[in-house]
């Protein structure tokens, strides 16, 4: 494992050190915890941001659904006939 130095506002260290004693941990654990949270929500992020504009290049093309198809899919949600998604 690395080490890399963080300068932190000195209400950031204490409130870091107050999580840190609630949870019983070290500092540095809960910094790794929440770096990690952080990188994959950022991941998560841009990747529906890629999706959407995938999705816009798409429909830029003429590529999409019939909103009556789309109400129509919806509404047989949870019924004995349930449709598959239009494509």
């Amino acid at each position: 494992m690395s080490v890399t130095t963080v300068r932190l506002r000195a209400e950031t260290e204490q409130r870091l050190e107050a999580i840190a004693g609630r949870l019983q941990r070290t500092k540095g654990w809960v910094i790794n915890q929440a770096l990690a949270e952080y990188i994959d929500k950022h991941q998560r992020e841009q990747e529906r941001w890629q999706q959407t504009l995938d999705a816009m290049e798409s429909a830029a093309r003429g590529k999409v659904v019939d909103a009556n198809e789309v109400h129509s899919w919806l509404r047989s949600w949870g019924t004995e006939d349930e449709q598959d998604p239009p494509r």
